[in-house]
């Protein structure tokens, strides 16, 4: 790992020392299993995240700068697959308003323990409810302002997708927003392919082998499911959000910010 990434993977851990490296699709032998976000992910999830994901640390920011400018005193923030709690942790150290609640919802209890020890080390976790949720079955969100979906409805069956997005506008406050951050399909067949061909360029300049790129590939086929970014846009108009904008765009990674009129 570069120096460059060795300090984005500490900043982004939100605690002391550097993120246990991702090795999983280069140890892992025999036939490809689902991918899944148990105990072996959650212990290098926040490297994976960082070697995965382009321009994490940038996004992580401008969705830290737009929580801060929509959060309301006396409200919630939701955080849906708040995995190992890193965003929660930008935003409770942005939003310094104890009226202001953190709530983590994730169906790992592996990544819980992961977001309560770093929470817990950045001095928050007196601010912030975790609960094991599966996000494919009912949910209730109470009071919110800012509601996060950060790479998480993409493993959400489809069948639920609009169900789980109503359900957030019906427990947000007018004015409220919620990002959303997803891995999509382009539009036309060849620009996809491209996109996709450069995004593995930067997953082996990030120190992965064709191997593991592969595998991982593989691993994922039949659990992330992704939707172009027309259908993103048109699921959030049909469940009710008044405005929607694209925060964040590279190649087939896209961010965008919804808001309740």
């Amino acid at each position: 790992m570069s120096v460059d990434r060795a300090a984005q993977a500490k900043d982004g851990a939100g605690g002391g020392g550097e993120a246990p490296h991702d090795k999983i699709f280069a140890e892992e032998k025999g036939p490809i299993q689902d991918f899944d976000f148990g105990a072996r992910t959650a212990a290098v999830f926040d490297d994976m995240l960082h070697r995965s994901v382009p321009y994490y640390d940038q996004m992580q920011q401008m969705i830290e700068e737009l929580a801060g400018d929509f959060a309301a005193p006396g409200s919630a923030v939701y955080d849906l697959g708040c995995s190992t709690g890193t965003t929660l942790a930008r935003i409770g150290k942005r939003i310094p308003d104890s009226t202001v609640r953190l709530v983590g919802l994730d169906n790992s209890p592996e990544m819980l323990d992961q977001a309560r020890e770093k929470l817990t080390e950045e001095g928050l976790i007196s601010r912030v409810d975790l609960r094991e949720v599966d996000l494919n079955g009912e949910l209730h969100v109470e009071d919110a302002s800012v509601v996060l979906l950060v790479l998480t409805l993409q493993f959400v069956r489809p069948l639920h997708r609009e169900r789980l997005l109503r359900s957030l506008v019906a427990g947000m406050r007018p004015g409220g927003c919620l990002f959303l951050v997803e891995k999509v399909l382009g539009a036309n067949s060849t620009l996809n392919r491209l996109f996709i061909e450069h995004y593995y360029e930067m997953k082996r300049s990030n120190g992965y082998s064709q191997m593991e790129i592969a595998r991982k590939r593989e691993a994922l086929e039949n659990v992330l499911v992704p939707y172009r970014l027309d259908e993103n846009l048109e699921l959030l108009k049909v469940a009710g959000f008044g405005t929607v904008e694209v925060f964040f765009k590279w190649y087939n990674f896209c961010g965008l910010i919804a808001v309740k009129g």
